[in-house]
């Protein structure tokens, strides 16, 4: 992960195709609106497995230095995570897999081996969070949002669509589609605000929760809480700038999808 003060960079997870209408991101006309697709960048980043590399960077404070100054730049009334990061390596890789990965097995009953099985603490999947809809639905509308705006997952591990990281990139591209694009980029940002009602607003606010209930979650229990207060700071500014409800499932120009 390389971390500047404007940007975050990352091999990232979808493979996107250039779009005609817009210049490139170095060229954005609107800086605040860029900044937070730098700061969806980052988050998704900073929810990726503790390799060396994304550690060492939580360490020396690369990670909060950039979430610090792109927060200060996106326009929205929000405070910065507290991103510093005691724990080494291992330590920080344990904190990862008890608090997303690894679930548990108990014993219940030693006289005939019955075992109750418990996932992680807190899914790093929307569907987990959507009780309204199948994980088929919500896994199809999202591929279809995606193969819209010419995305497809790409790298050596593919996720299901709803993985969180996914859904940041996504919604960092939806930024930067709109920060640079010559002219009007309502299209985009109302393709944005119908993405975090259908999708993002509801995995962040899932995370918060299941996150906020348990015990030691460190960083990454201060990212959900950011994320969830970041994701509704843009929606509320987003649903005024548009003149639309926040929460009312807008349409869009751009949302490919038939609703989850």
């Amino acid at each position: 992960m390389t971390v500047s003060e404007s940007t975050a960079e990352r091999d990232g997870e979808f493979e996107g195709s250039e779009n005609p209408d817009r210049r490139a991101p170095d060229e954005a006309v609107d800086a605040e609106t860029g900044a937070r697709g730098a700061v969806y960048g980052l988050l998704a980043s900073a929810f990726d497995e503790p390799t060396p590399e994304p550690h060492e960077e939580f360490a020396d404070g690369s990670v909060d230095r950039a979430m610090a100054t792109l927060v200060e730049r996106s326009g929205l009334d929000v405070d910065p995570p507290d991103l510093t990061v005691d724990d080494d390596r291992e330590t920080l890789a344990a904190r990862y897999n008890d608090l997303f990965v690894v679930g548990y097995s108990e014993v219940i009953d030693g006289t005939d081996g019955t075992v109750e099985n418990q996932g992680p603490p807190a899914s790093l999947y929307e569907s987990t969070y959507r009780s309204d809809a199948s994980w088929n639905d919500v896994n199809l509308d999202l591929a279809r949002a995606y193969e819209h705006f010419g995305c497809e997952i790409g790298g050596d591990e593919r996720r299901h669509h709803d993985n969180l990281r996914l859904e940041l990139e996504f919604a960092g591209y939806l930024c930067r589609l709109a920060a640079a694009t010559e002219g009007d980029g309502d299209g985009y940002d109302r393709a944005r605000l119908d993405f975090h009602d259908r999708h993002l607003s509801v995995l962040a606010g899932g995370l918060d929760d299941a996150l906020d209930s348990e015990p030691g979650t460190g960083v990454y229990g201060r990212l959900a809480a950011f994320l969830a207060e970041f994701v509704a700071a843009d929606v509320s500014d987003l649903a005024a700038r548009l003149d639309v409800g926040a929460g009312s499932g807008a349409e869009s120009d751009g949302d490919g999808g038939e609703g989850a």
